[in-house]
């Protein structure tokens, strides 16, 4: 069991450097800016923790380091999960797996971006929800791809 939550965390690892890239490379060629939501969704949730980031001159450096540090958390757990399912027998094709395990890491993202009211995904216009789903579904594609390859070499 533990080899399959260091290769579904490896996986996820790989999952979200393309997720990363992904989302880098719509930033370099639409000219859009990079968004704060990670920072203030640590931010907030630090708060109601009982945890503020401290306010000194390095606060927005720390939100920002916690905020990749937690898309980076995500993306290594989702991986541990799937990982762990598709060691329990849940298989299917890289397709569909992909897709499932990118959309459970965008849902894993922005169910606390709405939870916490940094944002209301129902007000996201069309080019904003293709901006996060397309994305999340490189890393499923990636992370599955890579778990699913990995067990049909054992």
């Amino acid at each position: 069991m533990i080899r399959s939550i260091v290769r579904g965390c490896a996986a996820g690892a790989a999952g979200t450097t393309a997720l990363n890239a992904v989302t880098y490379a719509d930033m370099a060629v639409r000219g859009r800016p990079t968004s704060s939501v990670p920072e203030t969704v640590v931010d907030r949730i630090a708060t109601r923790l009982g945890h503020p980031v401290p306010l000194t001159d390095a606060r927005d450096n720390r939100l920002t380091g916690l905020g990749a540090l937690s898309g980076i958390a995500v993306g290594t757990g989702t991986g541990a999960a799937m990982s762990l399912l598709h060691r329990a027998g849940v298989r299917m094709p890289v397709w569909l797996g992909g897709a499932l395990t990118g959309a459970l890491a965008m849902a894993l993202t922005d169910a606390p971006i709405a939870r916490l009211g940094v944002s209301d995904p129902r007000t996201w216009s069309a080019r904003d929800w293709v901006s996060d789903a397309v994305p999340h579904v490189v890393y499923g594609l990636v992370t599955y791809g890579i778990i699913a390859s990995v067990e049909q070499r054992r």
